[in-house]
């Protein structure tokens, strides 16, 4: 099966039947006649590409109203959501969850904006609304919003049943959230788990409660909390698949340690491919010169970038790559196009290689965005310009892949698919893709392939860069 006009018919017809009546006619007699850049005709287009955003729309837009339901297509034929409505993230969510008074609400009103969100940058990806950097970057942004909104509610009620952390001067304290991997970098899939390291800034115990509690024994319960409201699946689905084993130890260490406790492991056990996966670590919902999260920043440095160029990590980087490598093979991961030979943890692991290795020397590789550290990549001569540009070519069209892959059930997978209708979506969705050249300008890009061969063969040339 491929997108053709009948296939995108059959689809907005399913939907507009969910319409009252008295609004069915009036939008099945546009069938015949759809206008170009019409609601009608983005919305059939998108969810021809998306069905996850197919049964977004048809869902109720209150759910909980059984007697006069309006479906979110109602809403969207009115006026189909643009970019800019995929913004203020964090602002929009806090007036959500003020009015929610129990960890129930709290569950669904986090699970219900994900996917309202979610559906809107589906939307904006397979319209061109918005360029390949710009949805990973927005993606990062809304997880990022969920969790810091929900970390600040579970906050606010574990101190109203345990007492609030102090510090040692009697200030208040705060749960810190390193986001590592993509979440770090913002460049987060469109179906991304999540990596969490959670920490405080010192012991201590709790004031205000009926007793006090250690520092420690709060912040693991508020942790414990925040990973079932991101992670618990129920009838409104889950938020994001959150995985804790970054942090010290493992799934054998504590869910949080003080900033101390953190430094003090990362100074006597610390390993390399840990040093490797700190180089993402990036304090979530930082405040402007908040002083806790630069202590933290200040502490965490010295661990991931050392001051001489560190060639003693090259043996372990290779090892590390080379059990990688193994692991493809092992499972035959031909048509991944993360993990398998040219994938995008191979561009990653190049870039991040030159930061463990030069960046206590060059602090412009002390960032975390993979795009931003190519060009300083060129600049120092560590790479040639040529294989800048080749590599940010293929990383671009990969994460597109990735992405247009992932918003078709909202689903983690970098498998390519082998049924005809996934294969024409991946066609239609790289034949033509906006991007940021050199100068941060938008540009669009298009591919001369029409079929999966040539959709293929394009892909192959990236990964042989």
């Amino acid at each position: 099966m491929e997108i053709t006009t009948a296939l995108i018919e059959e689809k907005l017809i399913q939907l507009i039947e969910l319409l009252p009546e008295s609004q069915q006619k009036g939008y099945l007699n546009q069938l015949s006649h759809i206008a170009v850049n019409s609601p009608l005709q983005q919305i059939g287009y998108a969810i021809a590409m998306s069905d996850f955003l197919q049964k977004f729309l048809s869902r109720p837009l209150n759910p909980t109203n059984t007697t006069n339901q309006e479906f979110q297509l109602t809403q969207w034929l009115k006026s189909p959501p643009t970019f800019a409505d995929c913004d203020n993230y964090s602002q929009r969510l806090a007036i959500i969850l003020n009015d929610v008074i129990d960890e129930d609400e709290l569950y669904r009103n986090l699970r219900y904006f994900r996917y309202q969100e979610m559906a809107k940058l589906s939307f904006c990806q397979s319209l061109n609304l918005a360029t390949v950097e710009q949805i990973f970057i927005q993606l990062s942004e809304l997880a990022e919003a969920l969790i810091i909104g929900a970390r600040d509610w579970l906050y606010q009620k574990a101190c109203e049943e345990m007492g609030t952390p102090l510090d040692d001067n009697g200030y208040p304290q705060q749960l810190y959230i390193l986001g590592m991997g993509k979440l770090g970098g913002k460049e987060l899939n469109f179906s991304s788990d999540i990596d969490l390291i959670f920490t405080y800034p010192q012991a201590g115990e709790t004031s205000g409660g009926r007793r006090a509690v250690d520092n420690q024994k709060f912040f693991t319960r508020l942790g414990q909390r925040l990973i079932n409201a991101l992670d618990q699946f129920t009838a409104e689905g889950f938020v994001y698949r959150t995985d804790m084993r970054l942090r010290p130890f493992g799934d054998n260490g504590a869910l949080a340690l003080s900033f101390s406790a953190l430094e003090q492991y990362y100074q006597d056990q610390g390993r390399d491919w840990e040093r490797y996966a700190m180089i993402k670590a990036r304090v979530l919902g930082l405040k402007e010169n908040d002083p806790q999260a630069l202590i933290l920043q200040k502490l965490l440095r010295p661990f991931v970038y050392r001051r001489y160029i560190d060639f003693s990590a090259i043996q372990a980087l290779r090892e590390m790559k080379n059990k990688i490598a193994r692991e493809v093979r092992r499972r035959g991961l031909i048509n991944n196009i993360k993990l398998g030979a040219g994938g995008i943890r191979e561009i990653e692991f190049i870039v991040q290689v030159f930061q463990l290795i030069r960046g206590g020397r060059e602090n412009a590789l002390q960032q975390h965005s993979l795009l931003n550290i190519l060009p300083e990549l060129s600049r120092l001569s560590l790479i040639s310009a040529e294989q800048e540009q080749a590599l940010r070519a293929a990383y671009i069209f990969l994460r597109r892949v990735e992405n247009l892959l992932q918003a078709i059930d909202d689903q983690q997978t970098q498998v390519l698919p082998d049924n005809q209708l996934d294969r024409s979506r991946l066609i239609l969705g790289c034949k033509q893709y906006s991007y940021f050249d050199e100068y941060q300008n938008i540009t669009m890009h298009s591919e001369p392939f029409a079929n999966w061969e040539g959709f293929y063969h394009t892909l192959q040339q990236h990964q042989k860069t």
